[in-house]
């Protein structure tokens, strides 16, 4: 499953991903936002399980916002988790 998640409060303004059938991450590519650290999560979770992820990315923070590009992809993964098992 191909996943464009529009991301709010951050730098990055969108995440795209894709789940495999046993719920593992691919392919994640983050739109604007701090490049070589958004690049260095894409290759740290390649693989991972979606729901592990999301648990270990949530409620991380960037400055002074409260969220972050990391904060959003966990949103993004439990949206599509969700979603996934829904259908």
């Amino acid at each position: 499953m191909h996943i464009d998640y529009k991301t709010k409060g951050v730098c990055s303004t969108w995440i795209h991903f894709d789940l495999d059938e046993e719920q593992r991450i691919h392919n994640v590519h983050f739109d604007r936002g701090c490049d070589g650290n958004l690049k260095a999560i894409s290759k740290l979770v390649d693989g991972q399980p979606a729901s592990q992820v999301a648990q270990i990315l949530e409620g991380n923070i960037c400055g002074s916002r409260n969220t972050s590009c990391a904060d959003q992809f966990s949103i993004a993964l439990k949206e599509a988790l969700e979603s996934a098992a829904a259908s």
